[in-house]
């Protein structure tokens, strides 16, 4: 092939199109290789796709697949725990965390069972334990998880009193929330774990907030005040009991005591009788002399008289001795 100039183009049309077909070569085993080897971190497991169907996981490292479009992967983050905020969101984490409450009143403002309005905002945390039913069971798991945990929590405020979710029930309500929501996930087979349910923030209503907060004032000093006197009683009673043991163990003692008494008391009596029923004479004088002898040792002077005496009137000094 020649040119306008006469020269010879074939040789350079050879080259060029030698050229090409070794580029376009390249390119086509690097797209190849690019579309077969894929690398999973260690949170995450591989879900392979064969023609868009399932067709195998792939566990963290380094893995091979079929080049696209015969075989594509999604990576999803299983080893991690996932957080949907609803409410509100977080402008920036850290020590101390922003958040952004605006623009979210239709999620958050809820109706209590005695219709009042509570502003709710609260967290889920969940973990995806099995990827092919979380990619191919539901077709928005993560919207399909938004919705169910509003429904959730809708229907377990609207079970309660203003003043139960405000103060009391928080527990409760985030038991009964996660409940309903791992039942709803089950349901659909989702392939979705929830862990968590924790509420952010319960407010009331802006207009009666300062009346709300005096209640849960007022509340908080009750249990101040009953932990007081759980407090006393606990130093008080076991004071009182130790005092009243000490006091009964007191009169058992002199009780006791007494009634060993009256026992020894009674016991001698009879041996006396005993001893008097076998000796009458010998008895009675041993007694006699038994009270002579203590009877003298508390008399000062003692005066001895001759019987004999006849004519003679004794006179006796007895004031000037008292005295």
């Amino acid at each position: 092939m020649f040119n306008d100039s006469g020269i010879n183009m074939g040789p350079v049309k050879e080259k060029a199109e030698r050229w090409l077909k070794v580029f376009f070569t390249w390119v086509i085993v690097f797209w190849a290789i690019s579309t077969t080897i894929y690398q999973v971190s260690p949170q995450e497991t591989g879900v392979v796709r064969q023609f868009g169907k399932f067709s195998r996981t792939a566990n963290p490292g380094l893995n091979f697949k079929l080049p696209a479009p015969l075989e594509t992967v999604v990576l999803v983050p299983t080893r991690e725990q996932l957080k949907e905020e609803f409410g509100f969101r977080t402008v920036k984490s850290g020590v101390r965390s922003e958040y952004n409450n605006k623009g979210f009143d239709q999620v958050r403002i809820m109706l209590t069972g005695d219709l009042n309005v509570a502003d709710v905002q609260w967290v889920v945390q969940y973990r995806i334990s099995d990827p092919k039913k979380y990619l191919f069971n539901v077709r928005n798991p993560k919207e399909t998880l938004r919705d169910l945990s509003e429904v959730s929590m809708r229907k377990a405020i609207g079970d309660r009193l203003v003043d139960e979710v405000l103060t009391s029930g928080r527990d409760e309500i985030q038991i009964e929330v996660k409940e309903s929501l791992q039942n709803f996930m089950d349901l659909y087979d989702s392939g979705i774990s929830i862990d968590l349910i924790q509420l952010q923030d319960v407010n009331p209503p802006p207009s009666v907030k300062d009346a709300f907060n005096e209640v849960n004032e007022a509340i908080q000093q009750k249990e101040t005040t009953i932990n007081q006197a759980r407090q006393e009683y606990n130093q008080r009673v076991p004071l009182a009991r130790g005092q009243a043991a000490k006091l009964i163990a007191e009169a058992e003692g002199y009780a006791t005591k007494r009634v060993n008494e009256a026992r020894g008391d009674a016991s001698r009596f009879d041996q006396v009788r005993e001893a008097w029923e076998k000796a009458k004479e010998v008895t009675e004088i041993r007694l006699y002399l038994e009270a002579m002898e203590e009877l003298i040792t508390k008399i000062s002077k003692i005066i001895v008289i001759d019987g004999d005496l006849n004519g003679v009137l004794p006179f006796l000094n007895l004031g000037e001795e008292k005295q």
